[in-house]
């Protein structure tokens, strides 16, 4: 170390050498000041040096006098940290409990963890110490050790790296202060950061995962590391997404909305799919705990079209030979998430939706290539078989696909016959033998179509004797010297008769030869002697479910069972002999059948009704004996493990003795087997009396849901009658409202016409003046009293019209009233036609008002056509034109009154097809605001026509004032009765 050289102003140096003693002064406290400041960094070199030598010795055990213990060390290390002041005292401090942290795991948890708590709070301002300190906390909470250790001690280290833990989640603002170091970007604080939050998460998660699932953004922070640049960062994000996802639906819900799906898709498109390395299976592991039990999760996945997107996963070569140990782990792994989407335990709605769009995206097929493709390892080949099993489950069409498809031999072969040959083919591996029985069960799960194709290979009109058939295998593999394959290929043959009662039907109609010179007996009896030859426990239990499911709900094959006179006294004598623990299950299915022989029992046999083969068992057996066996069944341990999934997923071979759906038929059967056996006759007797009133209320029931049904399709047809006729109104009324503007337009041209006379019988020569102002006055006069007759025509047709509309109107509502007051109800329809009485009694009078008019104008008309006619000559191309307006005029109302009619017609089909009460009870405001607003418009009519009266009354006064006589209304009267009665004089 040098000392700095005090720098001295040049102004004091010149005024020193003026003056010799203050210059004296000057260099005494100049030499004073260096001799300080050196002496200063000589004690902090000294300091530093001594506390280095001191942790040398420590980390290398250096032999510097009496060696002080780990404790003491970190006692003075953990003192050091929390008194020293200097930056770098602390840091070397912490520098050295990382050193000690794993060797003194314990010492430095319990002494050093609040010091470095709070060193990650104050010293954030240095990215050194902050990762020193997150290491440090990382070696004494972390329960991976690379040395090998007992399992004492294995287990001393968790609970050690527990109670850590434990301690440092005691204040949840420490994975908050976490949480925030982790947004920093520097490597020396992010990683440890990530490492240290995993350690917690993997010792004590529950916790953890509430803490951080209140903690504000907390795991949006986590979701960015995936988003980080540095490799290691974010492989070792996604293990912290991995623990903190861990059966926490609400964070697995939270970070599947933070696009979390997208990021992980591009991570294992980006590392090469299948081909890739750990980093893909991490991916795939994070994936499967965000998608597994998540409803919301898988149905965001699908709805976001990442199905879609797993296509290229299976995209596998022609070569398959030589595949890496990380491959065929990522490739199941990819298959365990297909299965997760289309999983038995999800709601069927679903699972529906996800099999639909494998199916549309060609993900079913591509893993039906995978399953045909040679050189594929063994348990990947049975994981398809599982995967593809699940997919076709249920769809009927993902199940038409799969029994197209065809293996690539020669000749080529269905896919499901060349599983069979390997379910049948006892050198095949247990779980491959396993997985074809799960597929074949899916093939045909709600298939009707694809149990009625397999047990059609069956019968001997489809046999064909160069060829292998499904049938055949079946048969084969239940004859078989292996009992594994007998148990596959019962269970496989009940499944396609499941829920089948045509097949059950069909299925008795095979017959088998047993040897040459021997006739042929049925399946049904070849699956009896069978049992009767007392063969192992598994194949006997297989062909017993193979029976129950075969005779269940079938009534002519029960009676086809006790046509053989051997097989009630086999299963009696069965039941009643006390047999070791290994036959207990044999005995309860043998309850079972004959449990099912009676409950099903059509009395067709005479020798073995319902009420013979009860007295039977109460003789030979007893009643509460025949039920203590039937409940060896349930009570057998493999019966539930059974129960609990359709994949039948068993240990070992011996322990493969239930299927899954026969368990369900177990519980069915069980409580009314047992109800069966202990009624008497009578009660037989009441309850098939119970059962025939119920069959006739049923059909009572049926007919009126069948007549329901008819009535619902006639008012359907009826309400798509008025919606058509209804249409066809409106479209009246527009045609109407187009005829009405160009009727408009044409009275818009007879104004124009008007006006030109007028100009032209303005500009007559001056000696004409007098004559000529007449007639041009006359004309005019004429042509008004044209126009206002044209339109009071015109709104008395229109008038008419809807006079006629009302009374059509009031007519169906009267036979409506009619129909409902006959029916019974009516108070609301009797108002209602009270006020279309009195609606019709106000158009009645308007309408005599209406005709009275009709005849002023009609008078009024002849006189001016009467004054006309003495009118210049020169008017006549005018008269022509008007005439030519007039002929247009009159096509035009023509018209109009031709559609009016047929919109009237309309209307009565209208109301004759709403006639019932129920439609004019719906009906009943829309018409009365029709009746408003026709009473609105009938006094909108008469307002017009007064303004009419008073045209006409001015204009009879101006044709006074013209000099033509014009009679009043009382005068018109009396000359018309006068002219009557001289006609009939001349008469």
């Amino acid at each position: 170390a040098h000392c700095s050289p005090v720098c001295v102003p040049g102004s004091v140096i010149q005024h020193s050498a003026r003056f010799p003693y203050y210059c004296i002064i000057f260099h005494l406290f100049y030499i004073f000041y260096a001799a300080y400041v050196n002496s200063c960094q000589l004690v902090l070199k000294h300091r530093t040096s001594v506390s280095m030598n001191f942790f040398r010795g420590v980390i290398t055990g250096q032999a510097t006098g009496p060696q002080p213990t780990g404790a003491e060390t970190i006692q003075k290390l953990c003192d050091r940290v929390a008194s020293s002041t200097l930056l770098e005292d602390r840091r070397d401090a912490v520098r050295a409990l990382k050193s000690l942290s794993k060797k003194y795991r314990m010492e430095v948890g319990t002494q050093a963890m609040d010091h470095l708590i709070n060193i990650l709070q104050t010293d954030r301002s240095d990215s050194e110490i902050l990762g020193y300190a997150l290491d440090t906390l990382y070696n004494i909470i972390c329960n991976d050790e690379e040395e090998e250790q007992d399992e004492n001690a294995q287990k001393q280290t968790d609970d050690l790296g527990a109670q850590f833990t434990e301690k440092f989640i005691q204040d949840p603002e420490h994975i908050t202060l976490l949480l925030t170091l982790l947004e920093e970007f520097d490597f020396h604080v992010r990683w440890p950061g990530v490492k240290l939050l995993t350690a917690l998460l993997k010792n004590q998660g529950v916790q953890v995962q509430g803490i951080v699932l209140v903690s504000p953004m907390g795991v949006s922070r986590l979701m960015d590391l995936l988003a980080d640049s540095r490799e290691v960062i974010r492989n070792d994000g996604l293990l912290l997404l991995q623990q903190l996802t861990k059966g926490n639906a609400a964070i697995q819900k939270i970070v599947a909305f933070e696009n979390a799906f997208e990021r992980l898709l591009e991570i294992i498109s980006d590392e090469g799919c299948s081909d890739g390395g750990i980093v893909v299976e991490d991916c795939l592991l994070l994936l499967l705990n965000l998608l597994k039990n998540n409803s919301s999760n898988q149905n965001f996945f699908k709805e976001g079209s990442y199905i879609q997107k797993m296509k290229p996963w299976f995209e596998v070569g022609d070569d398959n030979s030589g595949w890496s140990a990380q491959k065929v782990t990522n490739l199941h792994l990819m298959l365990q998430l297909v299965r997760v989407m289309v999983s038995p335990v999800n709601s069927p709605g679903a699972t529906a939706s996800c099999q639909k769009s494998m199916y549309q995206c060609g993900l079913l097929q591509q893993l039906c290539t995978i399953l045909m493709a040679t050189g594929v390892p063994a348990d990947i080949l049975t994981e398809t078989i599982n995967t593809v099993s699940e997919v076709i489950r249920g769809s009927q069409v993902n199940q038409d696909y799969f029994a197209s498809v065809n293996a690539p031999s020669n000749p080529p072969r269905p896919a499901i016959v060349v599983l069979l040959m390997s379910m049948v083919n006892e050198r095949q591996p247990f779980v491959l033998r396993c997985a074809v029985l799960y597929c074949f069960q899916c093939f045909l799960y709600r298939n009707q179509k694809g149990q009625g194709e397999i047990v059609s290979t069956l019968l001997p009109s489809t046999i064909d004797a160069n060829s292998i058939s499904a049938g055949q295998l079946l048969c084969g593999g239940l004859f078989s010297v292996d009992s594994l394959s007998n148990w596959c290929a019962a269970v496989a043959l009940a499944h396609a008769l499941q829920d089948n009662l045509t097949q059950k039907e069909q299925l008795l109609r095979v017959q088998l030869a047993t040897s040459l010179g021997k006739p042929p007996v049925s399946l049904l009896q070849q699956c009896t002697n069978i049992l009767s030859q007392g063969s192992k426990v598994q194949t006997r239990v297989g062909l017993l479910m193979l029976l129950c499911t075969w005779i269940s709900n079938c009534p002519i094959a029960v009676t086809h069972f006790l046509h053989n006179q051997d097989n009630v006294p086999f299963l009696t004598a069965q039941i009643s002999e006390n047999l070791g623990e290994d036959e207990r299950l044999v005995q309860g299915l043998c309850a079972l059948l004959l449990g099912i022989c009676i409950y099903y029992n059509d009395n067709s046999l005479e020798n073995y009704t319902k009420e013979k083969l009860k007295q039977l068992i109460e003789k030979r057996i007893g009643k509460e004996n025949f039920v203590e066996k039937l409940g060896f069944i349930t009570k057998h341990e493999l019966y539930s493990r059974a129960a609990l999934k359709p994949q039948p997923i068993f240990p070992s071979p011996e322990q493969m003795l239930f299927d899954h759906e026969f368990t369900k038929l177990v519980k069915e059967l069980e409580g009314v087997i047992t109800k069966a056996v202990h009624k008497s006759s009578e009660e037989d007797k009441k309850e098939e009396e119970v059962k025939k009133t119920l069959e006739q209320h049923d059909n009572i029931v049926t007919q009126y849901k069948e007549l329901i049904r008819e009535q619902d399709a006639q008012i359907q047809e009826l309400k798509e009658q008025v919606a058509s006729m209804t249409t066809q109104t409106d479209q009246m009324q527009a045609t109407i409202s187009q005829q009405l503007s160009q009727i408009q337009q044409h009275k818009d041209q007879y104004n124009i016409l008007k006006l030109k006379l007028g100009k032209d019988s303005q500009s007559q020569p001056s000696t004409q003046a007098d004559g000529s102002q007449v007639n041009g006055l006359q004309t005019e006069e004429l042509s008004q009293l044209r126009e206002e007759l044209e339109e009071l025509r015109k709104q008395h047709t229109l008038l008419q019209t809807q006079v006629g509309d009302k009374d059509a109107l009031i007519d169906s509502l009267k036979s409506a009233a009619q129909t409902s007051e006959s029916s019974g109800g009516g108070s609301a329809n009797t108002e209602l036609l009270q006020e279309l009485e009195a609606l019709k009694s106000q158009v009645q009078s308007q309408l005599a008002d209406i005709n009275q008019l009709k005849t002023e104008r009609q008078e009024l008309l002849r006189r001016a056509e009467a004054g006309a006619a003495d009118a210049a000559p020169s008017s006549d191309g005018t008269s022509d034109a008007i005439k030519e307006l007039e002929s247009r005029l009159s096509a035009q109302m023509s018209e109009t009154e031709r559609l009016k009619e047929s919109q009237a017609g309309l209307e009565q089909q209208l109301a004759s097809a709403t006639s019932t009460v129920a439609i004019l009870q719906t009906e009943k405001s829309k018409l009365q605001s029709e009746l408003q607003e026709s009473k609105k418009e009938q006094d909108d009519l008469l307002m017009l026509l007064a303004d009419q009266d008073q045209k006409i009354h001015g204009l009879k006064q101006r044709l006074k004032d013209l000099g033509e006589p014009v009679e009043d209304e009382d005068d018109i009267d009396a000359r018309e009765q006068t002219s009557d009665e001289e006609d009939e004089d001349e008469d």
